[in-house]
């Protein structure tokens, strides 16, 4: 049999003896105890080196644990963590590397850190899988322009967060707490951001007002503005909001790391809010997609400044050049051509082409239509 679980000491202490007096072999000795003749030798080298006490059971926990992290180390990341809720093992590892922190453990053991103090929960870090997306190659080469979604003020008014992040450097150039979505306030709005930052190349946006390019307004007030500007206008795949990529994600983290963990109680001290998380985020915030560094690191403005008017479009000798009227009107060729109430009482230009009766209109040099004077609806 094994050792007897009531006393095991006094087995151990008998078989160490009959083993020192030898009247049958070692073998058969570990048969009548019920052990195996390794266990044997170990108890009798315990004793040999230890005497009896060491015939008593150890410890199964490791002497010392290398990867144990020290308490002053645990509440270094919880300090972290607390300071920033939504930030996982990675982004606090950074933080800690770049405070200079002696003792630094692996992003993985951070993790652990956080799941021993509840800190993480297992249905939310199975959200965050990260995925590869396409970067363009220079910074303003394309800016990523959204409204997320609003939420109640305090005072029972709504915030319409405008969110506006430069492609390649994930720089955050406008977070700005609107009382609507509309154009004019989309406009006022990114003419502040042109004036500290400077023009972009593009803009990308969704469908829908006041960005433009659904079936009923493909064009808008807005979109019609940009164009002014010389800056190009994108929109998002139609049901495929993943194509502003970037931007939905800033959105999630806007979500996640200020406007569920506060309550604000006007438009003013909701912007103070964004102006804070804004520095953070640009400044301080490691971000995954930039190697753990932060957006301000890739960033720079644009050299294209922002116009106090709007500059005159260019015609081309050939180009023909008519006025719209307030319903966005034009006539040509004895044909009413409607190019909507974007473009009402705005310059464009006709373009024939080499196709008999068809022609293309442009807009500060970009086509907006395209009409067959042969139809009879036109």
């Amino acid at each position: 049999m094994p050792w007897k679980a009531s006393t095991v000491m006094e087995e151990r202490k008998r078989f160490v003896q009959e083993a020192k007096i030898g009247l049958i072999s070692f073998k058969s000795l570990c048969q009548r105890y019920g052990i195996s003749r390794a266990t044997g030798y170990k108890w009798r080298k315990r004793e040999r080196e230890e005497g009896e006490k060491g015939l008593g059971d150890r410890s199964r926990a490791p002497r010392n644990s290398p990867a144990q992290s020290s308490p002053e180390v645990e509440a270094e990341v919880l300090r972290i963590r607390n300071e920033h809720p939504a930030w996982g093992g990675r982004k606090i590892r950074k933080i800690m590397e770049r405070e200079g922190k002696v003792h630094i453990p692996a992003a993985s053991t951070i993790t652990a850190i956080l799941k021993r103090n509840g800190k993480i929960e297992l249905a939310e870090s199975k959200k965050r899988e990260a995925f590869i997306r396409f970067e363009h190659e220079r910074p303003n080469d394309l800016w990523q322009m959204d409204f997320k979604g609003s939420f109640r003020l305090l005072d029972e008014t709504y915030c319409h967060p405008l969110t506006v992040v430069d492609d390649h450097s994930r720089y955050l150039v406008g977070l700005k707490a609107c009382s609507n979505e509309e154009g004019l306030t989309v406009q006022m709005q990114l003419s502040r951001i042109f004036e500290q930052y400077g023009l972009p190349q593009r803009i990308l946006m969704d469908n829908g007002a006041p960005w433009g390019d659904d079936k009923d307004s493909p064009f808008t007030f807005l979109t019609t503005w940009l164009m002014q500007l010389g800056i190009g206008v994108a929109h998002c795949r139609a049901y495929h909001p993943q194509t502003n990529g970037k931007n939905e994600r800033f959105n999630r983290t806007l979500l996640e790391e200020v406007i569920m963990r506060n309550g604000f109680a006007d438009l003013r001290e909701a912007q103070d809010a964004f102006d804070q998380w804004s520095t953070v985020y640009n400044t301080y915030r490691p971000h995954q997609a930039l190697d753990f560094e932060v957006p301000a690191s890739r960033y720079e403005p644009s050299k294209q400044a922002f116009p106090t008017v709007p500059p005159l479009p260019e015609y081309d000798v050939l180009d023909i050049v008519r006025k719209t009227d307030s319903l966005g009107v034009m006539f040509f060729d004895g044909h009413k051509l409607r190019l909507g109430k974007a473009f009402r009482k705005k310059e464009v230009v006709i373009r024939p082409t080499n196709a008999a009766g068809i022609i293309n209109v442009y807009y500060y040099g970009k086509q907006i239509a395209h009409f067959d004077l042969r139809d009879k609806d036109c």
